[in-house]
């Protein structure tokens, strides 16, 4: 049996099983249960995968959806295709999925049954395509359960309701006393439960409506334009910028110096140039990499390039600063950001740089990986004064802006 194959086996199975064998949370006395409903296909949405599928802000929706409902709950129960929700959900604390029926009632029943041996005091429902739950909906929902055996949020409709017929208006709807209905919604579970194994009601279009016709009052808590469910393709833009973090710009700047010394190369910003000497150091002494590494890490406030690759550790001896480029690159990416852009200017009298810099600006973009727009590289001279005019050796300097998460 593959190592691959008992790693997968691991996370799939065994972690979820573990995650359940922990003392369950409780909220006061009460325990409490959500079922996560991800059987639809999502047909209105129009993409090749279930909506709840999608990856907005680098996770998928129903696990977005899954981690706003883990802190409040004992238990999570998914209801829909058991493998690409163990994937989405892999690593996270929830019972195994139980598949869906044709209409979300009947997912929902699903959920209920699945729940019903381990005795739930109150079961939150809640849309797998609704990834963004607003702080403080959930324990608003759970605080009106003391007093009603349904609770669900709900936002004011403030737009005028029209009525139509074959492209008419036929009415006018008042707007008072109107709510467009979230969810979570919360119940007592042994209540729900019931009114599910009634006979079905195909008119019911959520949970709260069986309590409606059963006669039980439902209160209604606030709710928000951020819980935005993913119906339409203009959801996913406003929820995509909903869920990524905020980033701010860092700047960083860099400077490096070497002399030059024949028999060696000349490489510069990652490009061999024909010359008779070339630069001297420890590596291969591309002063324009190194400039722009410690432009990089002082955007980061991590220290400069002689801290990540001591110049005393004969590993970088001769080593190609594209390695240094590339490590000061994940640096970015590890902490969630990205290169707005970066600028290289290289001081000296020979070589010439001008033909060489689109060489040398592809490839940067590429250790970067970044698109050459976003790089810059120009030249200049020191009108033959100091150590750079008397052609001993060549500077560069390097300024950055990164954009990384608050």
């Amino acid at each position: 049996m593959s190592k691959s194959f008992l790693l997968l086996f691991f996370k799939k199975e065994v972690l979820p099983f573990l995650a359940f064998r922990r003392p369950l949370k409780q909220s006061g006395a009460m325990r409490i249960a959500a079922i996560l409903v991800a059987a639809g296909t999502g047909s209105r949405f129009g993409a090749a995968l279930p909506k709840q599928f999608l990856t907005i802000a680098g996770q998928q929706v129903i696990r977005h959806a899954a981690l706003a409902l883990l802190p409040h709950v004992d238990l999570l129960q998914p209801v829909g295709e058991a493998a690409p929700i163990a994937d989405a959900l892999a690593g996270l604390a929830h019972l195994p999925a139980v598949p869906g029926g044709a209409q979300r009632q009947d997912s929902v029943r699903a959920g209920l049954e699945a729940l019903a041996p381990h005795a739930p005091d109150i079961v939150l429902v809640h849309d797998a395509a609704r990834p963004l739950v607003p702080p403080g909906t959930i324990e608003a929902l759970l605080e009106a359960l003391a007093a009603h055996k349904g609770a669900i949020p709900a936002v004011p409709v403030a737009d005028t309701l029209k009525r139509g017929e074959k492209g008419l208006v036929v009415q006018t709807i008042a707007r008072t006393g109107l709510f467009r209905a979230q969810t979570p919604q919360a119940f007592d579970f042994s209540t729900l439960l019931a009114l599910h194994r009634r006979p079905s009601h195909p008119d019911a279009t959520d949970d709260a409506w069986l309590l409606e016709q059963a006669g039980l009052a439902v209160a209604l808590v606030p709710g928000s334009e951020a819980n935005r469910k993913l119906t339409l393709p203009e959801d996913f833009v406003a929820l995509e910028h909903a869920l990524s973090p905020a980033l701010i710009p860092r700047v960083g700047t860099g400077f490096d110096v070497h002399a030059l010394r024949a028999g060696r190369p000349m490489i510069l910003c990652g490009v061999t140039i024909p010359c008779d000497v070339g630069l001297d150091g420890h590596s291969d002494a591309d002063v324009g990499i190194h400039a722009l590494c410690d432009a990089i890490y002082g955007a980061l406030a991590e220290g400069d390039i002689g801290r990540h690759f001591p110049p005393s550790e004969a590993d970088w001896k001769d080593a190609d600063s594209a390695r240094f480029l590339r490590h000061a690159a994940s640096r970015i990416a590890a902490r969630g950001g990205f290169l707005a852009n970066a600028d290289v200017t290289l001081i000296c009298e020979r070589p010439k740089i001008t033909p060489h810099a689109p060489a040398m600006r592809a490839r940067l973009a590429d250790l970067l990986g970044v698109s050459i727009d976003a790089v810059s590289v120009k030249a200049t001279t020191t009108e033959r004064l100091g150590f750079t005019g008397r052609e001993e050796g060549i500077a560069a300097q390097a300024a950055v802006c990164v954009m990384v998460p608050r």
